[in-house]
């Protein structure tokens, strides 16, 4: 089960480092993706694009370096929340294909907090 939590992390972790660089760091490349950038206030698109990097940094290092291993499920809880936010902004805006993609990554996410949890 070990190995299984951590692809799972792996994967949200290279999907959250991908679109969280993205929102922090090159605003002009994320509007490029993502029609909705355009449409929200820049410094909240940074906001969450830093969140999903903070994020990241609590899903992987606290359980692999043994440190309050804890903050691992709390983290992906929290990354969970911020797609459940995305998800319902998409369906307000008749985005369902990036639907498809919070609800993969929210599943991914519950997933590992619990098994984390769990274990």
């Amino acid at each position: 089960m070990n190995i299984v939590l951590w692809i799972a992390q792996g994967t949200l972790a290279l999907g959250f480092i991908y679109s969280g660089w993205l929102k922090a760091f090159q605003y002009e490349a994320a509007k490029r993706s993502w029609t909705w950038v355009s449409d929200v206030p820049k410094n909240l698109v940074s906001f969450i694009g830093l969140s999903e990097l903070l994020g990241v940094i609590g899903l992987i290092l606290p359980q692999a370096a043994n440190i309050v291993p804890v903050l691992t499920p709390t983290a992906a809880v929290g990354l969970a929340v911020i797609v459940l936010f995305g998800a319902v902004f998409h369906i307000k805006r008749g985005e369902y294909r990036e639907i498809v993609v919070n609800i993969i990554f929210l599943a991914l996410a519950l997933f590992v907090a619990i098994g984390r949890l769990l274990e």
